[in-house]
Protein backbone atom coordinates (compact mmCIF):
# COMPACT_ATOMS: atom_id res chain seq x y z
CA UNK A 1 0.00 0.00 0.00
CA UNK A 2 1.13 3.30 -0.78
CA UNK A 3 2.58 5.72 2.45
CA UNK A 4 0.56 8.68 1.64
CA UNK A 5 1.83 10.33 5.43
CA UNK A 6 4.90 10.03 3.40
CA UNK A 7 4.15 11.99 0.27
CA UNK A 8 1.65 14.38 1.82
CA UNK A 9 2.31 14.97 5.52
CA UNK A 10 0.22 18.54 5.73
CA UNK A 11 -2.80 16.18 4.78
CA UNK A 12 -3.62 13.36 6.84
CA UNK A 13 -6.28 11.39 5.99
CA UNK A 14 -7.38 8.21 7.28
CA UNK A 15 -5.80 5.38 4.95
CA UNK A 16 -9.78 3.71 4.61
CA UNK A 17 -10.93 7.00 3.06
CA UNK A 18 -8.08 7.23 1.08
CA UNK A 19 -8.68 3.87 -0.10
CA UNK A 20 -12.35 4.06 -0.73
CA UNK A 21 -12.05 7.96 -2.72
CA UNK A 22 -9.16 5.84 -5.26
CA UNK A 23 -9.50 5.16 -8.96
CA UNK A 24 -11.97 8.61 -8.89
CA UNK A 25 -11.76 10.22 -12.86
CA UNK A 26 -14.97 12.44 -13.03
CA UNK A 27 -16.25 14.67 -9.42
CA UNK A 28 -19.49 16.55 -9.77
CA UNK A 29 -20.31 19.27 -7.84
CA UNK A 30 -23.11 21.29 -7.23
CA UNK A 31 -22.93 25.54 -7.11
CA UNK A 32 -24.83 26.73 -4.75
CA UNK A 33 -23.82 25.53 -0.52
CA UNK A 34 -20.68 23.77 -2.42
CA UNK A 35 -18.88 26.43 -4.62
CA UNK A 36 -20.57 29.31 -2.90
CA UNK A 37 -22.25 30.01 0.67
CA UNK A 38 -25.33 29.29 -0.22
CA UNK A 39 -26.16 32.68 -0.42
CA UNK A 40 -28.31 34.67 -3.58
CA UNK A 41 -27.38 38.24 -4.25
CA UNK A 42 -30.19 40.16 -6.67
CA UNK A 43 -29.42 42.81 -8.39
CA UNK A 44 -32.05 46.01 -8.82
CA UNK A 45 -32.40 44.72 -12.71
CA UNK A 46 -32.74 40.94 -11.13
CA UNK A 47 -29.83 39.33 -11.81
CA UNK A 48 -28.65 36.44 -9.53
CA UNK A 49 -24.74 37.42 -8.15
CA UNK A 50 -22.78 34.61 -6.20
CA UNK A 51 -19.19 34.54 -4.40
CA UNK A 52 -16.68 32.09 -4.75
CA UNK A 53 -13.98 31.35 -3.45
CA UNK A 54 -10.55 31.33 -5.41
CA UNK A 55 -9.55 28.19 -3.20
CA UNK A 56 -12.18 26.15 -4.85
CA UNK A 57 -11.33 27.62 -7.92
CA UNK A 58 -7.71 26.71 -7.90
CA UNK A 59 -8.92 22.93 -6.73
CA UNK A 60 -11.24 22.92 -9.91
CA UNK A 61 -7.97 23.44 -12.09
CA UNK A 62 -5.56 21.14 -10.40
CA UNK A 63 -8.15 17.97 -10.50
CA UNK A 64 -7.85 19.20 -14.77
CA UNK A 65 -4.55 18.94 -14.33
CA UNK A 66 -4.63 15.11 -12.64
CA UNK A 67 -6.76 13.70 -15.84
CA UNK A 68 -10.14 14.31 -12.97
CA UNK A 69 -13.05 16.24 -14.94
CA UNK A 70 -14.89 18.06 -12.74
CA UNK A 71 -18.67 18.17 -13.81
CA UNK A 72 -21.01 21.31 -12.55
CA UNK A 73 -24.88 19.78 -12.02
CA UNK A 74 -26.64 23.16 -10.77
CA UNK A 75 -30.32 23.73 -10.17
CA UNK A 76 -29.79 27.42 -11.40
CA UNK A 77 -28.53 29.15 -14.45
CA UNK A 78 -26.93 32.70 -14.24
CA UNK A 79 -24.44 34.61 -16.58
CA UNK A 80 -21.73 34.79 -13.67
CA UNK A 81 -21.73 31.04 -12.90
CA UNK A 82 -21.28 30.35 -16.81
CA UNK A 83 -18.16 33.15 -16.67
CA UNK A 84 -17.00 31.46 -13.81
CA UNK A 85 -17.19 27.76 -14.97
CA UNK A 86 -15.56 29.49 -18.83
CA UNK A 87 -12.76 30.55 -16.48
CA UNK A 88 -12.22 27.68 -14.92
CA UNK A 89 -11.83 25.98 -17.81
CA UNK A 90 -14.89 23.44 -16.90
CA UNK A 91 -16.26 22.25 -20.36
CA UNK A 92 -19.24 19.69 -18.53
CA UNK A 93 -22.23 21.45 -16.42
CA UNK A 94 -25.48 21.40 -16.70
CA UNK A 95 -27.80 24.19 -15.65
CA UNK A 96 -31.33 24.57 -14.22
CA UNK A 97 -31.10 21.00 -13.63
CA UNK A 98 -33.63 19.53 -10.93
CA UNK A 99 -33.24 15.77 -11.42
CA UNK A 100 -29.20 15.59 -11.16
CA UNK A 101 -29.12 11.82 -11.40
CA UNK A 102 -29.83 11.50 -15.53
CA UNK A 103 -27.62 14.52 -15.92
CA UNK A 104 -25.05 13.03 -14.04
CA UNK A 105 -25.18 9.08 -15.98
CA UNK A 106 -25.90 11.35 -19.34
CA UNK A 107 -21.92 13.08 -18.65
CA UNK A 108 -20.50 9.41 -17.13
CA UNK A 109 -21.58 7.95 -20.64
CA UNK A 110 -20.37 10.72 -22.60
CA UNK A 111 -16.93 10.30 -20.75
CA UNK A 112 -17.12 6.19 -21.02
CA UNK A 113 -16.73 6.02 -17.14
CA UNK A 114 -19.44 4.55 -14.83
CA UNK A 115 -20.24 5.09 -11.17
CA UNK A 116 -17.48 2.97 -9.56
CA UNK A 117 -15.22 5.72 -11.15
CA UNK A 118 -16.87 8.83 -10.38
CA UNK A 119 -17.08 11.02 -6.51
CA UNK A 120 -19.50 13.93 -6.07
CA UNK A 121 -19.94 16.63 -3.18
CA UNK A 122 -23.21 17.91 -2.55
CA UNK A 123 -25.22 19.89 0.31
CA UNK A 124 -28.79 19.14 -0.04
CA UNK A 125 -31.61 17.09 -1.00
CA UNK A 126 -31.47 17.58 -5.20
CA UNK A 127 -27.66 16.24 -4.51
CA UNK A 128 -28.37 13.42 -2.69
CA UNK A 129 -29.12 10.79 -5.75
CA UNK A 130 -25.80 11.47 -7.32
CA UNK A 131 -24.18 11.11 -3.89
CA UNK A 132 -25.65 7.74 -3.45
CA UNK A 133 -24.69 6.46 -6.98
CA UNK A 134 -21.04 7.69 -6.68
CA UNK A 135 -18.32 5.49 -5.36
CA UNK A 136 -17.14 8.52 -3.36
CA UNK A 137 -19.32 11.02 -2.00
CA UNK A 138 -18.73 14.51 0.45
CA UNK A 139 -20.45 17.61 2.42
CA UNK A 140 -19.47 20.31 3.20
CA UNK A 141 -19.52 21.17 7.03
CA UNK A 142 -23.07 23.24 6.85
CA UNK A 143 -24.53 20.81 4.72
CA UNK A 144 -28.19 19.61 5.38
CA UNK A 145 -27.93 16.40 7.98
CA UNK A 146 -30.14 14.47 4.55
CA UNK A 147 -26.10 14.91 2.94
CA UNK A 148 -23.88 14.44 5.74
CA UNK A 149 -25.30 11.60 6.48
CA UNK A 150 -25.02 9.91 2.87
CA UNK A 151 -20.98 11.39 2.84
CA UNK A 152 -18.57 9.01 3.20
CA UNK A 153 -16.50 12.20 4.30
CA UNK A 154 -17.80 15.61 5.98
CA UNK A 155 -15.21 18.41 5.28
CA UNK A 156 -14.35 20.93 7.64
CA UNK A 157 -14.72 23.81 5.73
CA UNK A 158 -17.99 25.33 4.68
CA UNK A 159 -19.78 25.42 1.52
CA UNK A 160 -17.83 28.74 -0.50
CA UNK A 161 -15.39 28.78 1.95
CA UNK A 162 -12.83 25.44 0.87
CA UNK A 163 -15.06 22.76 0.90
CA UNK A 164 -14.68 22.01 -2.64
CA UNK A 165 -10.74 22.76 -2.32
CA UNK A 166 -10.51 20.28 0.53
CA UNK A 167 -12.63 17.36 -1.56
CA UNK A 168 -10.36 18.15 -4.67
CA UNK A 169 -7.46 17.72 -2.39
CA UNK A 170 -8.30 14.66 -0.97
CA UNK A 171 -9.18 12.92 -4.14
CA UNK A 172 -5.36 14.58 -5.70
CA UNK A 173 -3.81 12.46 -2.50
CA UNK A 174 -6.30 9.56 -2.97
CA UNK A 175 -4.85 9.51 -6.55
CA UNK A 176 -1.27 9.96 -5.88
CA UNK A 177 -1.71 13.11 -7.77
CA UNK A 178 -0.87 15.93 -5.07
CA UNK A 179 2.80 15.70 -4.56
CA UNK A 180 3.38 15.76 -7.48
CA UNK A 181 1.75 18.64 -8.39
CA UNK A 182 2.70 20.45 -6.02
CA UNK A 183 6.23 19.57 -7.15
CA UNK A 184 5.50 21.12 -10.24
CA UNK A 185 4.99 24.67 -8.52
CA UNK A 186 8.54 24.29 -6.94
CA UNK A 187 7.57 22.67 -3.50
CA UNK A 188 8.89 19.23 -2.57
CA UNK A 189 6.52 17.93 -0.13
CA UNK A 190 8.64 16.28 2.92
CA UNK A 191 8.00 15.44 6.63
CA UNK A 192 9.33 18.88 7.63
CA UNK A 193 6.91 20.58 5.93
CA UNK A 194 4.63 22.98 7.17
CA UNK A 195 0.94 24.30 6.68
Amino acid sequence: MQDFKALTPVLNYPPELLLQAQGIRVAFFDIDGVLTDGGLYFSESGETLKRFNTLDGQGLKLLQKAGITPVVITGRDSAPLRLRLKALGITHARFGTEDKRPAAEAFLSELNLSWAQAAAIGDDWPDLPVMQSAAFACAPANAHAQAKALAHHITAERGGEGAARAFCDLLLVAGGHYAALLAQVGVHDHPGASA
